[in-house]
């Protein structure tokens, strides 16, 4: 999907590199599943177990809006 390659590699550009190790790992996983899973998280159709991963989304959301 072209639009989680915008979304993402922003987020990659301008935040990855301050993540903490254990959002990088998120992050790694996060792009290890399909693409229409990644979609339903980041547009809230579904939410994961894992807290961390949401303040994740969150945090690649608020970047899309910057």
């Amino acid at each position: 999907m072209r639009e989680l390659d915008a979304l993402l590699g922003s987020f990659v550009e301008e935040v990855y590199s301050s993540l903490p190790p254990e959002d990088k790992r998120r992050f790694s996983n996060l792009l290890d599943l399909p693409d229409p899973d990644i979609h339903a998280y980041l547009v809230g159709r579904h939410i994961p177990l894992d807290p961390g991963l949401v303040k994740l989304l969150d945090r690649i959301r608020v970047n899309r809006s910057t």
